[in-house]
């Protein structure tokens, strides 16, 4: 018998409980056979919005769906947890006998130190991370430390999505990476967790966080639109043309069920 095919198109940084939430999806359903394909959540409301078929998308900042998918090809989505994003790092880096909350923008300006991040362009991750530079120079009280940050991390250490960073630090291709705290854990990797006013994890300094803004593509070619800080959050849905609705949906609903809310905290994000 041949199996019903569903895919589930989902930004980088999901991609360990994606797989848990396929193993589990196919104990269930053994007729469905579940492909995962990861990219960049911009990249991936892209594609969606090109034409692309999935049966569901999951995105690591639900202001993808109100800025590109929504009214179509998406017509409703869920929010189902948050994150932070954290300073991550292999034991033995150049300066990681050191960093700590306090220092790490001294450390990562050191000529020795690299950092990479991930494309603002492509990968909430990217623009988050901008946007935590522009917090930390207010909050920190060092004027025109975003700018020495963001020369420093040049072309050449900006990569298309967040998960991609955890292999640069295995490969001891860089010292440090801005990602989510949920991905360091998944990766195994040593962290710096940042002050709440500048690491995007709490909606109380959400007015706060909302000083921060990165400028990035936008919905058609050559233009440009302004995004401005918000909490992290990660948040699905189910395409209005997915080839598979029902399995879709019965998918969604494990994500969003005391078994996924186990799975996700499992993986290291905080489930509502």
């Amino acid at each position: 018998m041949n199996k019903i095919p569903l895919l589930i198109l989902h930004a980088g940084a999901l991609q360990h409980p994606m797989e848990r939430f396929a193993r589990e999806f196919r104990s269930l359903f053994p007729e469905v056979e579940v492909r995962l394909e990861s990219a960049g959540s911009r990249a991936c409301a892209r594609k969606l919005l090109g034409g692309y078929q999935a049966d569901i998308i999951a995105l690591a900042d639900p202001l993808l769906f109100d800025e590109l998918l929504l009214p179509h090809p998406v017509q409703k989505y869920y929010i189902f947890a948050t994150d932070q994003i954290v300073i991550t790092h292999q034991t033995g880096a150049r300066g990681s006998a050191d960093i700590n909350p306090q220092n790490w923008t001294q450390i990562l300006l050191r000529d020795e130190v690299s950092f990479v991040r991930s494309d603002e362009n492509l990968d909430p991750c990217g623009y988050r991370t901008l946007m935590v530079w522009q917090l930390a120079e207010k909050h920190y009280g060092v004027p025109g430390l975003y700018q020495q940050l963001n020369s420093k991390c040049t072309a050449a250490y900006v990569y298309p999505k967040s998960l991609d960073l955890g292999a640069v630090l295995q490969g001891r291709e860089a010292d440090y990476a801005f990602q989510y705290l949920c991905t360091a854990k998944q990766y195994g990797l040593d962290y710096v967790t940042l002050p709440e006013k500048i690491n995007l994890s709490n909606p109380r300094w959400a007015g706060l966080y909302g000083h921060a803004t990165v400028e990035v593509e936008g919905k058609t070619p050559g233009s440009k639109t302004i995004l401005i800080g918000e909490p992290i959050e990660f948040a699905a849905a189910v395409p209005l043309n997915a080839p598979h609705p029902k399995e879709a949906n019965e998918f969604l609903q494990l994500t969003l069920s005391h078994t996924g809310q186990r799975i996700l905290e499992e993986c290291g994000l905080v489930v509502y």
